[in-house]
């Protein structure tokens, strides 16, 4: 970095970052340069676009992208075959006729195997992104052209974001009775502005720690006027997408927008729940030097336990080399520590919001804001040093890189069982409260996967299952197993 600062010129600086940035895009991986394209600068919500059918129903880049993301897609179902044997063994029955879903979520190529999955089961799918970066825009395309209302584009400004949620939901003709949301921006847009629409909803499924807090206040509150299930804490998300997703691209987005070297480095992870034991898992092992940062005395207790030293971010602020929030709180870098902060220093997030950096503190005048490649910002003090910002503050892995299909597939299937539950169930059986996913149903996710590892369950003998007090076939864990 402090070579890099020795270029003279500005125009020095941005040719050089204008090529690297060039270079990191230049592949047809998720990350390719369909979705990263920037050269046509007209906004999505001014171009009249249609699909070979002749539907306009939709907003995305670039409807012409639609056959490279059809075959993004087709290369995510090759890991998602628990997801895929969950449709065709459902196909028939079509448990979702009737329900009319609207979803927003992170616009990938693994999201759209469950987006035409919950259609094959026979819903209605209309469909924003809950990150303003994370969309990739191929996939989008090949969505559109398959016949789904799908309004994302990678680069949304705040007004597109609220305004292709709002495209979803307010239509003539056409009235949602499901939502499936990641971060609880969907559900708070239907209760705010459509409280009528809210009231007829018979289920919300939420799969992450934001948009469950958020559930959860409605309910405490007495404003929770239709059953949720809260995907997010069912066995087979925490443990799986929340704990190895993170644990794999954690590095995956920090080698493509730095190409840090890790070994010797001093990284504070903020959080120690599941996402921050998978980031300090594959850190550790790469040699570098973790730190945490924790209010629970419980995840504390882990920490230590697993090797790792738990500090108050002010201790060791001014000699750290990277900062990693994973905590679904607010504010827990503030522009006083940015300001103590090493130069060069690394500083991204990992949880679900874009609040736990308190980003806009450092749009004022006498800081100068340099962009050097896609998704990574330099933020220069007027005593010239510089802080590594990378993707504005939001989602680290899924704003700048990708992540693991399969673990992905264990969350999919997750919320599609989530959301036939609740469309299925009987009056009566869930109230207007926050519910967990039943044990039966996380262990049959679970089952679903193992086939892929060729792994080979043991059976209890009647004598044993009778000892333990369980069904041979499950549930095998109580409904409060976490």
């Amino acid at each position: 970095m402090q070579e890099f600062t020795k270029f003279p010129t500005k125009t020095g600086r941005r040719s050089l970052s204008r090529s690297i940035s060039q270079s990191s895009t230049d592949s047809y991986s998720s990350a390719a340069s369909y979705t990263d394209s920037s050269d046509d600068e007209v906004s999505p919500r001014e171009k009249q676009q249609t699909n070979s059918k002749g539907s306009s129903n939709f907003c995305v880049k670039n409807i012409k992208q639609a056959e490279f993301g059809r075959r993004e897609i087709e290369i995510a179902e090759q890991d998602m075959s628990a997801l895929i044997s969950l449709r065709k063994r459902a196909q028939g029955e079509k448990p979702l006729a009737g329900a009319k879903i609207v979803g927003c979520t992170h616009i990938t190529a693994q999201t759209a195997v469950l987006i035409e999955s919950l259609c094959a089961l026979g819903a209605q799918c209309r469909w924003s992104a809950c990150n303003i970066y994370s969309t990739q825009n191929e996939v989008a395309a090949a969505l559109a052209e398959a016949g789904v209302a799908v309004f994302a584009w990678k680069g949304e400004s705040e007004d597109d974001f609220w305004w292709c949620i709002d495209r979803c939901v307010n239509v003539d003709g056409w009235q949602p009775n499901m939502i499936l949301d990641d971060g609880g921006d969907l559900t708070h847009w239907v209760y705010k502005k459509y409280p009528n629409v809210f009231k007829k909803i018979r289920g919300i499924v939420e799969e992450s720690v934001t948009g469950v807090h958020r559930l959860y206040q409605l309910s405490k509150a007495g404003k929770l006027c239709v059953p949720a299930m809260n995907v997010n804490d069912s066995v087979t998300k925490q443990k799986f997408d929340n704990l190895y997703c993170c644990r794999e691209s954690i590095l995956d987005g920090l080698k493509r927008t730095t190409d840090v070297m890790f070994g010797g480095k001093q990284v504070i992870v903020c959080g120690y729940g599941e996402v921050g034991k998978g980031c300090c898992a594959a850190l550790k092992a790469l040699g570098a030097v973790v730190y945490i940062t924790e209010i629970d005395p419980i995840c504390a207790l882990q920490a230590c336990m697993d090797g790792f030293r738990v500090v108050k971010l002010n201790e060791v602020i001014r000699q750290v080399d990277v900062i990693i929030t994973c905590t679904g709180n607010k504010n827990v870098v503030t522009r006083e520590h940015l300001d103590r902060m090493k130069n060069s220093c690394i500083v991204c997030n990992m949880g679900h919001s874009n609040t736990e950096i308190d980003v806009a503190s450092l749009r004022t005048p006498e800081l100068t804001w340099e962009r050097v490649r896609s998704q990574v910002d330099h933020v220069i003090w007027p005593d010239g040093k510089r802080v590594v910002l990378l993707a504005e503050g939001r989602l680290l892995n899924l704003s700048c890189s990708t992540v693991p299909t399969f673990v992905l597939s264990i969350t999919a299937t997750t919320q599609a069982l989530a959301l036939i539950e609740l469309y299925n169930a009987p009056e009566g059986r869930y109230k207007q409260d926050v519910y967990l996913l039943p044990k039966k149903m996380d262990e049959y996710v679970a089952s679903l996967h193992l086939p892929s590892f060729d792994a080979h369950l043991t059976e209890l003998t009647d004598d044993q299952a009778k000892y333990l007090g369980l069904n041979k076939n499950g549930p095998f864990k109580p409904n409060y197993y976490r």
